[in-house]
C-alpha cells in the first residue's frame, strides 16, 4: 500500500478507458492522470487503497512515444473537455478501438465478433457544432469556460480548439456585456443569480448560429444592445433565445425558451438532407462524422424495396430520415416531445411522407404500437448512455426483424445489450467504431445483428422423413402450423419452436440434430407469447 501524499516511481503499462495511464510500482497497481503508455513517471498519490492508489503526474523520466503538444494553451491542460489531447491522434483511435473490444468480450462475452477500427477524422479540431459554457462569478470577475476535471470549478478560457471558432468571437462579446451590465451570475451553492450557461449551436453548412442564454428568470438589462453587437460582428447570427432553468439541478436547459431575437431554430444538413435544430433538439455534435456514422448505419441496415423500419430513440428524426430515403416506411419513437415535433417539421421540411412519429417512453410505446399491428423487417435502436430498456428488447425479439442495427454512444451498454439478443435468437456479425468525439474517450459505434437462420447457424435440423410419427404428429406439417399461426395471431415461428412446444407436450419425436461444432452455442427459447400461438395450433389440429 503506498502511502498518500509521497511521490513513486512508476512504468505506464497501459490505458483506462477513462484516459488514465495505468501505472505499476513494484507490482503494485496505480492509476496516474496525466501519464501515456511507455512512460516513466514519478506520481503524488491522492488516493490510497490496499489493491490500488490513484496519483497524478509529478515528473515525465521517459516520454512515451505517443505523446505529443498540446494544441490549445497549456494552462488548460485541467479542462474536462479533452483528456486525451496529447495522445497522438492514431493512437486515440486504437484506444478507443479497444475500449470497445474489451467490453464486447468482458461484458457480453462476444470475443468472436468482427470489430473494424475506429474510423477517424482528417482534421480532428474545431469539428464541435454545440457549445456548453458554464459562467462563475468568482472575486468579483466573471468566469466562462469548461468545467475542470472531476470538479465544477470552471477553467477560464478564451480560446477552445475543438469548437467552432465563431464561439471564441461569441464569448467574448458575451463576456464584455456581462461586465457592462453588470448581469447577475447564478450561484449554484446559494441557488441565486440569474445567468447560468451560455449555450450556442452553430450550422456547419448553413452557417447559421444559435445563442442560448440559461437563466434562472428572462431579467436581461438592455440585451437589444447584446443582439446588435451579435448582429453586427457574427457571422450568420440568427437567433438568440433565452431559456428558462430554475431548478437546483445540473441538468443545462430548462423546457421553456423565450425566443428574443430569431425564430429559435437553424437549419442544418446532413447530407443532403436538411434539419430544424431548436435550443432541445438532440443533433450529434460532430456533422462531419455523423454523416460516416448515419452511412454506415444505412449501409448495416442493407433496405431494400418494401423493407419496413422501427427507429427506436429516433430523437429529431436525423437516422429516420436517412433510412426512409431507401426505406418502404419508418416509424420513429423518442420519449421528448418536441423533438417528436421537430422529427415531423423535418420530414416536411425534406418532402419525406414514408414517416411516423411516436411520443413516449420507448419501453411503453414500442409494445403498444407492435401489439397495435405495427410490423418492421428491420429496427434500428440509438439509445441514450443507459442502453435499451429491457422491454424494448423483448419486443425486438418478438417482432423478429431480419436485422437489428444498434448504435451506441457507450460501449459498456451496447456489449450488454448485444449479449441479450444473442441470448434469444440473433448473432452480432460486426461491429464498427466511430470518432465522433477526438481528443474524448468517448467513442460511437454501429453493431450489426441478424436473426439467427436456425437450420443455418443453430445447425438444428429437424428432418420429418425421419422422424417417429404418430397419428397425432401426421395431423398437421410445420409449414401447417406457422401458416394457422401467421393468420391468427400475426406471428412468425420457427420450426425450432414448433419442436420445443411439441416436446414440452409430450409429442414423440426422434429429432436429428447437426449440433454445432461451438461449445457455447446458444439455442433460443420460445417466448410465452409464441409458446400460447403454437399450443392453440396444436389444439386446432387435435394434436394435444
Amino acid at each position: 500500500m503506498l502511502e498518500k501524499g509521497k511521490k513513486y516511481e512508476c512504468k505506464i503499462v497501459d490505458m483506462g478507458q477513462t484516459g488514465v495511464g495505468i501505472g505499476k510500482h513494484e507490482g503494485f497497481t496505480v492509476f496516474v492522470d496525466g501519464a501515456l503508455l511507455g512512460e516513466v513517471v514519478d506520481v503524488k498519490i491522492k488516493k490510497s487503497k490496499k489493491k490500488y492508489a490513484e496519483g497524478v503526474v509529478s515528473k515525465i523520466k521517459v516520454r512515451s512515444p505517443y505523446r505529443v503538444d498540446r494544441v490549445c494553451n497549456p494552462k488548460y491542460s485541467n479542462c474536462g473537455g479533452c483528456q486525451i489531447q496529447e495522445l497522438d491522434y492514431e493512437k486515440q483511435l486504437d484506444l478507443k478501438t479497444n475500449i470497445v473490444k474489451e467490453d464486447l468480450k468482458r461484458i457480453g462475452g462476444l470475443d468472436d465478433v468482427q470489430v473494424f477500427d475506429a474510423i477517424g477524422m482528417d482534421q480532428p479540431f474545431r469539428y464541435r457544432n454545440k457549445a456548453q459554457f458554464p459562467v462563475q462569478m468568482e472575486d468579483g470577475r466573471v468566469k466562462i469556460g469548461f468545467y475542470r476535471k472531476k470538479s465544477h470549478d470552471i477553467i477560464d478560457m478564451d480560446k477552445c480548439v475543438i469548437q467552432d471558432e465563431k464561439n471564441d468571437l461569441i464569448i467574448d462579446i458575451i463576456r464584455r456585456y456581462i461586465e457592462e451590465e453588470n448581469i447577475s451570475i447564478y450561484d449554484e451553492k446559494t441557488h441565486k443569480g440569474i445567468l447560468r450557461h451560455i449555450v450556442t449551436k452553430v450550422g456547419f453548412t448553413s452557417g447559421q448560429v444559435m445563442v442560448v442564454l440559461v437563466a434562472t428568470e428572462d431579467r436581461f438589462k438592455n440585451l437589444d444592445r447584446l443582439i446588435e453587437v451579435l448582429k453586427r460582428e457574427v457571422a450568420g447570427f440568427t437567433s438568440l433565445v433565452v431559456n428558462i432553468n430554475k431548478d437546483k439541478t445540473n441538468v443545462i436547459l430548462g423546457r421553456k425558451n423565450i425566443n428574443k431575437y430569431g425564430r429559435g431554430k437553424i437549419i442544418d444538413n446532413i447530407g443532403d438532407l436538411k434539419f430544424e435544430i431548436s435550443p432541445l433538439s438532440f443533433f450529434q455534435v460532430n456533422p462531419i462524422q455523423t454523416e460516416v456514422l448515419y452511412s454506415k448505419t444505412l449501409e448495416y441496415a442493407d433496405l431494400k424495396e418494401g423493407d419496413r423500419v422501427f427507429d427506436i430513440y429516433c430523437g429529431i428524426g436525423t437516422i429516420s430520415l436517412f433510412l426512409a430515403q431507401k426505406a418502404e416506411f419508418v416509424y420513429g419513437v423518442e420519449i421528448v416531445e418536441d423533438a417528436i415535433k421537430d422529427a415531423r417539421l423535418n420530414a416536411d421540411l425534406n418532402g419525406m411522407d414514408n414517416l411516423d412519429f411516436f411520443v413516449g417512453k420507448a419501453e411503453e410505446v414500442v409494445p403498444k404500437i407492435y401489439k397495435e399491428g405495427k410490423r418492421a423487417n428491420v429496427v434500428v435502436v440509438d439509445p441514450p448512455r443507459k442502453g435499451c430498456d429491457e422491454r424494448v428488447l423483448d419486443t425486438i425479439v418478438d417482432m423478429e426483424p431480419d436485422r437489428v442495427v444498434y448504435v451506441s454512444c457507450n460501449p459498456s451498454t451496447l456489449a450488454r445489450d448485444l449479449r441479450y439478443l444473442e441470448d434469444r435468437g440473433y448473432r452480432c456479425e460486426k461491429v464498427q467504431p466511430v470518432d465522433l468525439f477526438p481528443h474524448s474517450v468517448h467513442v460511437e459505434t454501429v453493431a450489426l445483428l441478424s436473426k439467427l437462420d436456425v437450420d443455418k447457424h443453430i445447425d438444428v435440423e429437424i428432418k420429418l422423413d425421419e422422424l417417429d410419427l404418430t397419428s397425432a404428429e401426421s395431423k398437421a406439417t410445420y409449414a401447417q402450423i406457422k401458416e394457422y399461426i401467421l393468420e391468427k395471431f400475426n406471428l412468425k415461428v420457427s420450426t425450432l419452436y414448433i419442436a420445443q412446444i411439441k416436446k414440452k407436450c409430450g409429442i414423440e419425436l426422434r429429432e436429428h440434430y447437426n449440433k454445432s461444432k461451438k461449445e457455447k452455442q446458444v439455442i433460443p427459447q420460445c417466448t410465452p407469447e409464441k409458446e400460447e400461438a403454437i399450443m392453440d395450433a396444436l389444439r386446432h389440429f387435435k394434436m394435444i
